[in-house]
């Protein structure tokens, strides 16, 4: 079935730079949509990027204007590319398959990877 492994997180300063890549099955469709989560101690998992397979792409507020998400389909790898880094970014990052092309909704994806520790020190 859909497999999903995340890399490229690490420790880094604020102000910052990290890729995140999500490799995800080639079983995985090009129609699925895949989103970026996050989820830091003692909070709930919150919604980062997502894009659909059409392209459009989706950021929460409070990463817009820093982060980038992008798709290789030949790759079967989605990006998150993380600038100007704040130590409020510091979470588990994690990767997600929606195979409804869901965009913002946690409950709307089916598949998730292990995640990846992203830490933004001060």
């Amino acid at each position: 079935q859909v497999q999903l492994v995340e890399s490229g997180g690490g420790l880094v300063q604020a102000g910052g730079s990290l890729r995140l890549s999500c490799s995800y099955s080639e079983r995985t469709r090009s129609s699925y949509g895949v989103g970026w989560f996050r989820q830091a101690p003692g909070k709930g998992r919150e919604f980062v990027s997502a894009i659909r397979s059409g392209g459009t792409t989706y950021y929460a507020d409070s990463v817009k204007g820093r982060f980038t998400i992008s798709r290789d389909n030949a790759k079967n790898t989605v990006y998150l590319q993380m600038n100007s880094l704040k130590p409020e970014d510091t979470a588990v990052y994690y990767c997600a398959i929606s195979v409804v092309g869901s965009a913002t909704s946690r409950l709307d994806y089916s598949y998730w990877g292990q995640g990846t520790q992203v830490t933004v020190s001060s």
